[in-house]
């Protein structure tokens, strides 16, 4: 039996964060080109989260920016967030695949600055899209 449209929306974000946990690891131990792949994954399931807890049925896609610009359907705030967020896209493929690089290897060319800037990333969405999961239906 599929759980009611909260329950799965807190599941996927219960994920989401337990995700960024690992994210953050993977920045202190200096698996860079780990933890900005594994922030556009945080971001992604952060943003399924609130789609799921809409209602939504079936929520497909990877792309960072497309999931906030669908969220912003629900909510507008996330609209002007979509192209900010959006920067994490860019870490889906090129993170993980050396054919995705033009010279070098995922493993030598992500460092600290690029790792801390996308963990943070994920670290909004995650904090933004909480806040509005967990707020009370009351308000």
């Amino acid at each position: 039996m599929r759980k009611s449209a909260p329950e799965e929306g807190r599941r996927w974000l219960t994920q989401a964060e337990e995700d960024l946990h690992w994210a953050r690891r993977l920045l202190e131990e200096g698996g860079y080109h780990l933890a900005c792949f594994l922030a556009q994954q945080v971001a992604e399931k952060a943003l399924k989260a609130f789609l799921y807890a809409q209602g939504e049925e079936l929520v497909l896609g990877h792309s960072v920016h497309r999931l906030a610009q669908e969220a912003s359907s629900w909510n507008p705030d996330f609209s002007s967030l979509a192209a900010r967020w959006g920067i994490l896209d860019t870490y889906y493929i090129p993170t993980r695949y050396p054919n995705g690089l033009p010279d070098g290897i995922p493993a030598q060319v992500y460092n600290r600055s690029v790792a801390e800037d996308a963990v943070k990333l994920a670290e909004e969405v995650v904090t933004f899209v909480a806040r509005l999961l967990r707020r009370p239906e009351a308000e």
